[in-house]
C-alpha cells in the first residue's frame, strides 16, 4: 500500500506537467501563431498605400467583434505568458558546459520570450491604447509611417520585436513536437524542423516587408503633412 501510495504521488506532478506543456504549447500555436501570421500578413497591405492599410489593419470593428477578438487573442496570451515565465524561472541553463547548436537554440528560446513580451506591450500601447485614449481612434498609417521613418528607436524596436516573434513561434513549432508527440522520430524531427525554418523566414519576411513599406512612405512629403496637420478622427470613423 505504501508502494502504491509512493508510486501514485510521484506520477501526479508528472502528468500535471505534461498537461501544463501541453495546454501552454496549445494555447501559442491556436490562436496566437495564427493570430500573429494573419496580422503580418494583412500589414502587408502597407504597400497598397494608407486606406488599404487601415481597412485591412485599424478598421473599426463592431464592439462585440471588438471584444472577442481580443478576448480570443489577449486571454492565451496572458496564459501562455505566465505559463513561459513560469518555465523560464525552474530553467537551468548548461550552455557552458554544453555549446551546442540546439542548448543555443534552447537559450534563445528564452531569451526571445522576454523581448517579445516587453515588444507586445510596447506594441499595444502605442499603436492601440494610446490612440484610443487621446484621440478615439487607432493609430493611423500617417503616424505610423512617420514614426518608422523619422525615429530611429521605434524603427529599431520593429526589426528586433518582429525577429524575436518569428523565432520564438518559429522555433516553438519545432519543440512543440516534442511535447505533441509528432516529432517523436528522428525523420519527422529533421521534416518538422525545416519547417520550422521555413515558418521563421516568412514571418520576417512579412513582418520586416511591412516595416519597410511603412518606413519607405514616411518619407513622403504630403504623410508627414497629414499627420501633424489631420484633426482627430471620433471613433467609429473609417479614415
Amino acid at each position: 500500500m505504501s508502494t502504491t501510495s509512493d508510486t501514485e504521488t510521484s506520477a501526479s506532478p508528472s502528468t500535471t506537467s505534461i498537461l501544463s506543456q501541453r495546454v501552454g504549447s496549445f494555447l501559442a500555436f491556436a490562436p496566437l501563431a495564427v493570430w500573429v501570421t494573419w496580422h503580418l500578413y494583412s500589414n502587408l497591405s502597407a504597400f497598397q498605400g494608407p486606406q488599404a492599410w487601415e481597412a485591412a489593419v485599424t478598421a473599426p470593428r463592431a464592439p462585440l467583434v471588438e471584444v472577442l477578438t481580443s478576448t480570443i487573442v489577449l486571454l492565451p496570451l496572458v496564459i501562455h505568458t505566465l505559463w513561459g515565465f513560469r518555465r523560464l524561472r525552474m530553467v537551468k541553463f548548461n550552455n557552458g558546459s554544453y555549446s551546442n547548436f540546439d542548448n543555443m537554440k534552447f537559450l534563445l528560446q528564452r531569451l526571445s520570450a522576454v523581448g517579445v513580451a516587453l515588444f507586445i506591450v510596447a506594441h499595444v500601447s502605442m499603436a492601440r491604447i494610446r490612440p484610443l485614449v487621446l484621440h478615439g481612434h487607432h493609430e493611423t498609417f500617417a503616424d505610423i509611417s512617420y514614426e518608422m521613418n523619422h525615429n530611429p528607436p521605434t524603427l529599431i524596436v520593429y526589426l528586433l520585436g518582429i525577429l524575436g516573434v518569428a523565432y520564438h513561434l518559429a522555433n516553438g513549432v519545432a519543440t512543440g513536437g516534442l511535447t505533441w508527440g509528432y516529432a517523436a522520430t528522428d525523420k519527422a524531427r529533421d521534416r518538422v524542423k525545416n519547417l520550422s525554418y521555413l515558418y521563421f523566414v516568412l514571418l520576417l519576411a512579412m513582418g520586416w516587408g511591412s516595416v519597410f513599406a511603412l518606413a519607405n512612405a514616411g518619407d513622403n512629403p504630403r504623410r508627414m503633412e497629414q499627420r501633424v496637420s489631420a484633426p482627430s478622427i471620433p471613433a467609429g470613423v473609417q479614415h
